[in-house]
């Protein structure tokens, strides 16, 4: 079987004219963060965590800054960033709505809150909606399993969800603004 290869060495990053360490985040990161670790390398996830606090996803610019003020290779930060489910690499959604897909949310039939989700959203779980609303994920493990199956709906718990619930949430928030994932302009 052959390997699938992508021309990652010729790959042209988007780039805009402000960077995403800015001088203030820097600052903040290098105050509050770095002190933590003996070495600055070993603040690369917390500092993920506050870039993508600011700008709700961590773009490929953004990766290479952070790479560059840790003093690490753009490969070994986008290792770590891919890795971790917590990390997004592409824009979501003002909503995000995750289903748990656990052992305990599967026994509990998961699949019946993403169907549910599919059907009322128009998309599937990695997808966000055309009008940038609602993005809908399935992780691996909420941790919540006495309230299987489980979802978060933003930051906010649903335990026990049934299709009902899932789908009178997402109108809840249809008019609502976002959680503050949305870039700051």
């Amino acid at each position: 079987m052959a390997w699938i290869t992508k021309p990652s060495a010729t790959m042209k990053v988007p780039k805009r004219a402000e960077p995403y360490l800015g001088a203030e985040l820097k600052d903040r990161l290098t105050r509050e963060i770095l002190p933590r670790y003996e070495h600055k390398q070993g603040a690369l996830i917390p500092v993920l965590h506050a870039v993508q606090h600011v700008w709700g996803w961590l773009p490929w610019q953004a990766l290479e800054e952070v790479a560059s003020f840790l003093e690490l290779t753009p490969a070994q930060v986008w290792d770590t960033a891919s890795f971790y489910e917590e990390f997004w690499l592409q824009p979501k959604g003002a909503h995000v709505i995750a289903v748990c897909r656990s052992v305990a949310c599967e026994i509990c039939d998961h699949k019946q809150i993403t169907d549910a989700c599919r059907a009322k959203l128009g998309i599937e779980p990695g997808e966000t909606t055309d009008d940038g609303k609602f993005t809908l994920v399935e992780l691996e493990c909420l941790g919540l399993c006495e309230g299987a199956p489980a979802c978060l709906v933003d930051e906010r718990m649903h335990l026990s969800a049934t299709p009902e619930s899932i789908t009178r949430a997402i109108d809840d928030l249809r008019d609502k603004p976002g959680h503050g994932h949305a870039a700051p302009h």
